[in-house]
């Protein structure tokens, strides 16, 4: 008996096809500080153009986007859209206040504290973080989370 399922088993190692596992060597693109730094701005700059599709297109396409100034989550780039086209008509200017910048293989992570000033002088500070991936051509936004401060603060 032990013979022959010894035999069973070893007739069943050779009928299988032969699997190779080959592995594509993975690039690992690390970010600079200063880089990711200019993510912001780059985000930043994007909301002074008004466009609501600029400012999404540097999200990836399943980005989640919490922002301060909606309960909705954003799981779409049309979502994304729709919540931007809102947001830019009050003309914000965001200002980093403080920030401490993870660096990764392919990610990288900024999270912080910033205010955004309105085109009517208000002003909102809140919790942020960014996180973001490399997409094989540049650096997007696959995580952002912003929420407003529980505590009124004041800025110097």
């Amino acid at each position: 008996m032990k013979k022959n399922l010894f035999s069973l088993c070893f007739l069943g190692l050779f009928c299988l096809p032969n699997v190779t596992l080959a592995a594509e060597p993975v690039t690992c693109i690390k970010a600079s500080e200063q880089d990711v730094a200019g993510l912001f701005t780059k985000w930043n700059d994007s909301l002074a153009t008004g466009d609501a599709e600029k400012v999404a297109d540097l999200y990836v396409s399943d980005a989640v986007l919490l922002p301060t100034i909606s309960n909705q989550v954003r799981l779409t780039n049309q979502e994304r859209i729709d919540y931007f086209n809102d947001f830019l008509k009050k003309g914000p200017q965001g200002k980093i206040d403080s920030r401490t910048i993870r660096i990764g293989c392919n990610k990288a992570i900024d999270t912080g504290v910033y205010t955004f000033t309105f085109k009517d002088n208000s002003q909102v500070t809140a919790r942020y973080t960014f996180t973001y991936v490399w997409d094989d051509n540049s650096w997007k936004i696959s995580t952002h989370h912003s929420s407003a401060m529980p505590e009124t603060v004041s800025t110097p």
